[in-house]
């Protein structure tokens, strides 16, 4: 079981890193854009630098590809490794953290009424 956690702990951190990856990519690229909008032609841009724009949205949509296709194998990976034992045990878990949360609200609601009693 042990091992399942330690799998779906590593899942779950390899999506934080694709995500966060991604938005680093996306920082990039809005820095990339906002100095475009500092020059005065976007057709001089190209011819200056010989881009061709076509060939940057090709780039940019393999690149949004790739990282999908990397989060979906990973959330597929996260499924298959959770199966029923770990919905099981996650929804345990829930049940468990529900009846603690009434167990702390019941003793805030005494200490407000001893609170007040002593008042």
């Amino acid at each position: 079981m042990d091992d399942t956690k330690k799998q779906l702990a590593d899942a779950v951190n390899d999506i934080k890193n694709l995500i966060d990856s991604f938005g680093s990519t996306l920082e990039n690229i809005e820095k990339r854009l906002a100095r475009l909008e500092k020059v005065d032609s976007i057709e001089h841009r190209v011819a200056v630098n010989q881009i061709d724009l076509s060939d940057i949205k090709e780039s940019l949509q393999r690149i949004e590809e790739r990282q999908t296709d990397e989060i979906l194998k990973a959330v597929k990976e996260i499924r298959e490794a959770t199966g029923t034992a770990g919905r099981e045990e996650i929804k345990h878990i829930n049940r468990r953290l529900d009846s603690h949360l009434v167990k702390l609200a019941k003793a805030e609601e005494d200490l407000i009424i001893l609170k007040n009693n002593r008042s």
